[in-house]
This record gives structure tokens, C-alpha cells and sequence, in this order.
């Protein structure tokens, strides 16, 4: 793992996002996809499986019946003619989702894996492969990877549901966020970089239909600069974290779009806790971080963690 190789990767991040639009124009990359499916499991672990988490969370909105497992799970859904199994794995090789696959090799589920290392471990036992186009992530840590799963899991959505969402024209407008948080940061950064800068740690917040948000820009924290963070889902924040705000310099990056926002923030208030609003403005917080589309339909979903993660790269630099 390399800090300033991982600036670099953030930084690289509006190239790789364009190339994955133009291939998004190209075609659709589920079409190969048996009609049959009713069911669909997605398997991974860390960044991985944030995003699936998301992803299911949606296709079950869309009365489809989808659950996203630890691959480290001893055991979940058995295998049908009717389940679709995605495992996800940035590496391809990652050893708690080559040994869930091993269960459903060879059986009647058909496999999509979603990888980006051509030539990997998890191809062999695959039906379909779908690669990430995320490039080389030479910081050693799974941002591009990231986003990209996301915005695949956004077309294998629209495949199952039929609503044409216009993918290429999406990732395109979250190349322009990313570009646009990337040449402001100087005007954003070293406020957030001193906000967030507590002894007890950074807290993400983000609601349930963006969680992987949170979850991402938590393990940013701990992975680059091994700093103590936790994600929490907006309206379970009043039932689980709101506690710290009484006994910690408690310090938060949120962001914002759930119903419950404001029930937290009241307790921020009054307990005198720092929170960071990322693409809206939030009443009494600290700062708000505005991009370019912020209000666009899931350009938040692709775009808001480069936020935590640039906030990561410097402290890891820094250290």
C-alpha cells in the first residue's frame, strides 16, 4: 500500500469513469443473462459487499427478491435454477469469495462475477464475467473499484427491471462530480481536513438506500491512515451512536437525503458535536461540501465518498 499511489488513483478517477461510460454505450453487459431470474444473491466482502448491500436494497424496491451475504457466511440461500449468484471481488482472488463460489459451481445457479483482473481465480467458475474497467488501483486500495461496482450494479438493476436509467449519460455526469470535487478540493479540503482531525475518530452517516457511502468512507479511514472510524445508517444513528455524541469529541461526515437527518442533527446541537454535510446544506453543521449534479438521481450514490477518501490520502501522506 502506497499513500501517494493512492492520491494518484483518486486523482485518475474522471479517466477511468469516461472509459466505463463509453463502454456502458457499447451494449449492455448483463444481456448474456439467463430470463429466469427470480432471485439474485451477490456475495463479497468489504467494499464489495457495501455496494452489493445497496444494490439489493434497490432490486428488492423493485420486487425483486435480492440479498447481498458475507462470502464468509458458512451458509445462505442453497443454489436454484432461478438464482442468479454475483460474486463481486475487485482481485478476483479474494479467498472468502472464491470459497463461497465453490458452493454453487457447477450446479444449476447461473454465476455473474463482477472482477477487475482479467485472468483471475473467480473467472474459472463463472458463467458470465463482467469486468470493472476500474484500471490499476496501484495505492493498493479499492476506490476506483468501488465506484465502478456500483455504477455496474446500477445496469445490472436496470437489466432486471426493464427501466432504462441511461447509464452512460449517469457515469458521465459522476465524472463531472469527481472532476469537480478534484479541482475545488484546495477551496474544501483543509477545512474538512481540520474539522474531522479529533482525538476520538471520524463517524460517517449516510441513509439506508446509501449506506455503502458511509461504509466506504469509514474503512478509507482505517485502511489509509489507520484512524478509528464507524458508519451508521441515518434514522439507526438516534438509536446507536447518538450515545458518543455525550461522551466523545464526536466529528461526522454526513451525508444528507434521509428523513431522519434533522433528528439527528438535533442531538448534534445540542451536545456541540462537529458534522460535515457532503452535497446539500445542512442546518448547524460545520461546513457543507457542494459538487457539481449533488441533486441528480444517484450521482450522490457514485460520487460523495471521494469526500472521506481525498480527507484519508492527506492524513496517510501527512502521517
Amino acid at each position: 500500500m502506497n499513500s501517494e499511489l493512492y492520491l494518484a488513483d483518486l486523482e485518475a478517477k474522471p479517466a477511468a469513469l469516461a472509459e466505463l461510460a463509453d463502454v456502458l454505450a457499447e451494449g449492455d453487459p448483463f444481456e448474456r443473462l439467463p430470463s429466469t431470474v427470480e432471485r439474485v444473491l451477490f456475495l463479497g466482502m468489504g467494499s464489495s459487499r457495501y455496494a452489493a448491500g445497496v444494490a439489493a436494497l434497490r432490486l428488492r424496491a423493485a420486487g425483486i427478491d435480492a440479498y447481498a451475504d458475507y462470502a464468509s457466511a458458512a451458509a445462505t440461500y442453497p443454489a436454484g435454477e432461478n438464482t442468479l449468484v454475483v460474486p463481486i471481488s475487485a482481485t478476483g482472488g479474494s479467498r472468502e469469495t472464491l470459497d463461497a463460489v465453490a458452493r454453487y459451481a457447477g450446479g444449476p445457479s447461473f454465476i455473474a462475477a463482477l472482477t477487475n483482473r482479467a485472468g483471475s481465480p473467480i473467472e474459472e467458475s463463472a458463467d458470465l464475467v463482467i469486468p470493472m474497467h476500474a484500471g490499476e488501483e496501484r495505492g493498493g486500495v479499492a476506490c476506483r473499484t468501488f465506484q465502478h461496482t456500483l455504477a455496474l450494479l446500477l445496469a445490472l438493476e436496470s437489466h432486471l427491471t426493464g427501466v432504462d436509467r441511461d447509464l452512460p449519460a449517469l457515469v458521465r455526469r459522476t465524472a463531472e462530480a469527481t472532476a469537480d470535487l478534484l479541482e475545488r478540493r484546495d477551496e474544501w479540503l483543509p477545512l474538512a481536513l481540520e474539522l474531522l482531525d479529533g482525538p476520538h475518530g471520524v463517524h460517517t452517516i449516510a441513509p439506508a438506500e446509501r449506506l455503502s457511502s458511509a461504509e466506504q468512507s469509514a474503512l478509507m479511514f482505517r485502511e489509509g491512515p489507520r484512524r478509528r472510524a464507524d458508519a451508521c445508517e441515518s434514522g439507526d444513528w438516534s438509536h446507536v451512536d447518538v450515545y458518543l455524541t455525550k461522551t466523545l469529541d464526536y466529528r461526522a461526515l454526513l451525508y444528507p437525503g434521509s428523513r431522519y437527518d434533522e433528528q439527528a442533527m438535533d442531538w448534534v446541537r445540542e451536545r456541540g458535536s462537529t458534522v460535515i454535510s457532503v452535497g446539500a446544506e445542512v442546518k448547524d453543521a460545520a461546513a457543507a461540501i457542494r459538487y457539481a449534479h449533488e441533486a441528480e438521481a444517484d450521482v450522490p450514490l457514485l460520487t460523495e465518498t471521494l469526500v472521506a477518501e481525498l480527507v484519508a490520502a492527506h492524513w496517510w501522506i501527512d502521517q
